[in-house]
């Protein structure tokens, strides 16, 4: 059984950086599609980055600042110049994937099985 664990949110000024890292175990990663979600205080989930299996295909909310990426174990989220609206708590998830979709990767949460328990990132002066 897949289970993921996020770490690397904290408290942080506008303008800072942040990387998250959301590390499996149970499973290796490499034929799961994996995504980052947030859930901001009042306000429904939203994606922020998913990446395929193939690793060739990401979808990037905001890719001037958010960057994706993933090894066999691991998926990390590069934040930079960070705004007070990215407060949020972040998840990361995986979706087993069959072979003929190893180029796609979902925005939609309902697409994934396997979730972590969440990190909490605060953007605040």
């Amino acid at each position: 059984q897949l289970q993921l664990v996020e770490s690397g949110g904290g408290l942080v000024q506008p303008g800072d950086s942040l990387r998250l890292s959301c590390v499996a175990s149970g499973s290796s990663l490499d034929a799961y599609a994996v995504a980052w979600f947030r859930r901001a205080p009042g306000k429904e989930r939203e994606d922020v980055a998913c990446m395929s299996v193939s690793r060739l295909t990401t979808h990037i909310r905001d890719s001037s600042r958010f960057t994706i990426s993933r090894d066999s174990s691991t998926v990390f989220l590069q934040m930079n110049t960070l705004l007070p609206e990215d407060t949020a708590v972040y998840y990361c998830a995986a979706d087993a994937t069959p072979a003929a979709m190893i180029h796609y990767c979902s925005d939609a949460p309902y697409e994934y099985d396997y979730w972590g328990q969440g990190t909490q990132v605060t953007v605040s002066s």
